[in-house]
């Protein structure tokens, strides 16, 4: 029986099964922890091995791109035809803080093997999920008996995810002419679980605020100018309390402006996913649901925009009662953000709310962080479509969707570089981002290597974006 594209591919991809997980131990084991100033140096070498081994796949151009914090690398794979769709993977090298004494079971910083599972810190964010794609494009070549990849092939792995990405936005700007693309694929992300593949489709924005109230110009008696003068604690709390009605929605006037509503599909596949409810509020440790009326627990925390009281403080906080009328009184509250909200727009909005109902004799103060946009990819888009048949024939079965409830730096590339993003990830829940024991699935990962070597002759073959 003559091979298939699918068979060649497997055969390629086992052959080469060892030494892949071999060289991604190496890399598991520079500690590249980026919030640590200690392992600035291991962080760049991070960047130097990621980008010696990309030239060693095959990528003719690869460059560490300085910031004013970690170093980023970028590699670049012409097609060699000029209608060839242009595509960007996104990741990180970076990891999280790891000890043993945090509870791992091995050295982080020393991966093992044990029973199917790579542990080591960074197997699955994101070092795990960026190599990946370095065995994946050697097996879409094999298969395909091309010298180069069909598609356009871009890779920025920036090296500050883990610290908030502080510099990413300026980079992407910087190079914004090299990094051009018609797509952004991110491997950064999940799947619901290992017996449900999944493509994400989008992430929510965020925007967040402190509010400083001040009343008298220092605590006073409660008995001598109770009831008499401003509150600031009071306010406060009137402003929390206002900042949603019976239905749980966002009072805020045009908070809602613009929102890119679920449609019926998308409702549907949601519906379709095996979500477990009470598992869900035993993970969020959490006695019951509340969210906006007419929506489920997913669409609200993948879908809807929301405004949550993070903090408030203000007054007498310690043991017994003192009877006073606080000087001053704080509040944070953060917005997450759908398709269509505009951060800036937001920010107005909050702005004008709050100074419509702090009264005379209270002064307010209010400071905005730095925003991050909404990102969504529409179910019927070409590109999307493709990652979800290349990972229909990975996994052999049919592929539904997510989103995420959080933010990332994925929105800038959008933003900047006006182009959609797509989520390609291979991580299930269990694998322990950010905690003792983090680890990847070794079928998993290398049905993601199966998915790239699918999805560049996918696009190229059924996407010419003009």
């Amino acid at each position: 029986m003559s091979e298939t594209p699918d068979s060649v591919v497997r055969t390629y991809i086992e052959q080469h099964r060892a030494a892949f997980l071999g060289d991604l131990a190496d890399w598991l084991r520079i500690p590249s922890v980026s919030a640590r100033p200690d392992h600035d140096a291991d962080v760049r070498r991070s960047a130097d091995w990621l980008s010696a081994k990309l030239r060693e796949t095959g990528f003719p151009v690869t460059e560490i791109w300085p910031t004013d914090g970690a170093p980023a690398v970028f590699a670049e794979w012409p097609s060699g035809d000029p209608a060839a769709p242009t595509v960007l993977v996104y990741g990180h090298h970076d990891v999280q803080p790891a000890a043993r004494e945090d509870g791992w079971h091995t050295d982080p910083f020393e991966p093992e093997i044990i029973e199917g599972r790579m542990y080591g810190r960074g197997a699955a964010d994101d070092k795990g999920q960026v190599f990946f794609h370095t065995l994946g494009v050697r097996a879409h070549l094999a298969a395909t008996g091309r010298t180069a990849p069909a598609v356009n092939l871009k890779l920025l792995i920036e090296g500050e995810e883990e610290s908030g990405s502080p510099h990413f936005r300026a980079l992407v700007e910087q190079h914004a002419e090299r990094l051009t693309a018609d797509a952004v694929i991110v491997s950064d992300t999940g799947m619901w679980s290992e017996e449900t593949p999944t493509v994400c489709t989008g992430m929510r924005g965020v925007a967040d605020c402190e509010i400083e109230l001040y009343g008298p110009d220092q605590d006073i008696h409660s008995g001598s100018f109770g009831g008499a003068v401003p509150n600031p604690a009071t306010v406060a709390a009137r402003l929390v309390a206002a900042l949603h009605d019976a239905d749980e929605r966002v009072t805020i006037p045009g908070f809602y402006d613009g929102v890119t509503e679920l449609t019926d599909r998308e409702r549907e596949l949601f519906a379709a996913l095996p979500f477990d409810e009470e598992q869900w509020l035993r993970t969020a440790r959490s006695r019951a649901p509340l969210g906006e009326a007419g929506h489920s627990t997913l669409e609200r925390v993948w879908a809807r925009p929301t405004a949550e009281l993070n903090g408030i403080g203000g007054g007498y906080q310690g043991p017994g009662g003192k009877t006073i009328v606080p000087s001053s009184a704080q509040l944070k509250l953060s917005f997450r953000l759908v398709a269509g909200q505009d951060p800036d727009k937001i920010e107005l909005s909050v702005r004008d709310w709050i100074a419509a109902r702090v009264p005379a004799g209270i002064r307010h103060e209010i400071t905005f962080g730095a925003a991050t946009r909404p990102c969504l990819t529409p179910l019927d888009h070409p590109a999307l479509q493709s990652v979800v048949r290349a990972m229909g024939r990975a996994f052999g079965q049919e592929i539904l969707f997510t989103r995420e409830g959080g933010s990332g730096p994925a929105a800038d590339l959008q933003d900047v570089l006006g182009a959609p993003v797509l989520f390609l990830g291979i991580s299930v829940p269990s694998d322990g981002w950010h905690a003792p024991n983090e680890k990847v699935e070794l079928d998993l990962l290398l049905k993601g290597v199966e998915t790239t070597a699918y999805l560049w002759g996918d696009l190229a073959a059924n996407w010419r974006p003009s």
